[in-house]
């Protein structure tokens, strides 16, 4: 993701040659794509935890239950 950020970061400086520019935009996609296929694995592993019904996370109730 960090990775990803920094690309965008040099695209939208303006200062990449067009050479550059073109390659960092390739690089970018891939991580794109990465990054939605991990989301969909933990998607996956969180729905098969539930028991296939995804539950709202509050993360204000689990601070309250802590105390």
């Amino acid at each position: 993701m960090a990775e990803l950020e920094q690309l965008v970061a040099k695209m939208e400086s303006g200062e990449l040659p067009l050479e550059a520019s073109l390659s960092s935009y390739q690089r970018g996609t891939e991580l794109v794509k990465y990054c939605a296929s991990q989301l969909e694995r933990v998607e996956r592993q969180v729905k098969v935890l539930e028991g296939e019904m995804l539950k709202p996370f509050d993360s204000d109730e689990d601070e309250e239950e802590d105390e």
